[in-house]
């Protein structure tokens, strides 16, 4: 999954400004304690990323974009 792809689910699944800030503040376990962007500045894949988004909130993210 390229970063831009990653970047619009996660928009589209929590609208732009809820998205930036659970990107920031939200440490996931399934990224061993990392935030979202501190697990892409590190060179996680955005797909273990991603499905570690899927794991965190399912209730939130519409099985569509999973």
């Amino acid at each position: 999954m390229r970063l831009t792809d990653f970047w619009a689910r996660l928009d589209e699944a929590f609208g732009p400004g809820y998205a930036a800030s659970i990107a920031r503040d939200q440490v996931l376990s399934q990224l061993g304690g990392r935030t979202i962007e501190q697990a892409l500045a590190s060179g996680e894949q955005t797909q273990v990323v991603w499905r570690a988004v899927c794991a965190a909130y399912p209730d939130r993210v519409p099985a569509r974009l999973r």
